[in-house]
């Protein structure tokens, strides 16, 4: 399996895309979030990833820079399935209210014809705290993040019958989540900014960690390879190297900061 990091920053950069990603499992493919627009679709093709071989879905939460790049690949699914052309179907999973949002914006922004693609060949799949589905093939559990600003689920995904990727979404690790951390070989966890940098950027007023705070987490949990994204964008030539240096003082593990489109080989 490989991770296509389609994008890496925080809600409001410019300089990056919205923190989203695929997991590839040969030609099968999970999207997670979509970012804040349509730039999911360039991303998408920038990667050699066919928006239609995308059959599953997870939105984490409802903010903009998660949920508006969806409505784009709803809209692209069912335009597609009106013509004739589309395979299948694609199944979006996320909690009863981020899909009621996205049912509204359905039938709100496209065509009548395209919403009622809804039920169809777009299935709107509600996701609780603990709920297990197979997507792509693999043993994948969601789970409440106990969001401080809005209801928000993460999941962790098996790679194979014991190793398993875990995503927090992007907000600071909660120890309710730790029997789904603990151990990971893969965790995908949000560092807004530098420690030394918090006061600036405000990461804890806006419930988010910095790279030191995530990389002590990692270590406390005995992850073994420890991604880090959500981040902001002032200098994008030497973050990696920036968070890197920060985060190697606390984790002793393997330390990814990536740049939009970077693929990461989690075999």
């Amino acid at each position: 399996m490989k991770l296509v990091m389609l994008g890496t920053g925080n809600a409001v950069v410019t300089e990056c895309y919205n923190t989203c990603f695929v997991l590839c499992d040969g030609e099968h493919y999970f999207l997670v979030d979509g970012g804040g627009g349509n730039g999911i679709l360039r991303q998408l093709e920038k990667a050699g990833i066919p928006w239609r071989s995308i059959h599953d879905i997870f939105v984490t939460h409802r903010h903009m820079d998660h949920i508006l790049g969806v409505v784009w690949m709803m809209r692209k699914a069912a335009q597609a399935a009106k013509r004739g052309g589309y395979d299948g179907e694609v199944r979006i999973y996320a909690h009863k209210k981020v899909l009621c949002i996205l049912d509204d914006m359905a039938h709100m922004l496209l065509s009548k014809k395209e919403a009622e693609c809804i039920g169809e060949t777009i299935r709107l799949i509600p996701v609780a705290d603990g709920d297990v589905y197979d997507i792509i093939g693999h043993k994948t559990t969601f789970f409440n993040i106990h969001s401080t600003k809005t209801k928000q689920h993460g999941f962790t995904i098996y790679l194979n019958e014991k190793e398993k990727l875990t995503c927090c979404g992007d907000e600071p690790y909660n120890e309710s989540e730790r029997m789904y951390v603990q151990g990971s070989r893969w965790l995908l966890h949000e560092a807004f900014c530098l420690d030394a940098e918090e006061e600036k950027y405000h990461a804890y007023e806006k419930h988010h960690s910095t790279v030191k705070d995530a990389c002590v987490t990692a270590e406390k949990l005995h992850v073994e390879n420890l991604v880090l994204y959500h981040t902001e964008d002032s200098d994008m030539a030497s973050r990696k190297a920036r968070y890197t240096a920060e985060g190697k003082a606390y984790f002793s593990g393997n330390l990814y900061v990536p740049d939009d489109l970077e693929v990461i080989d989690l075999d």
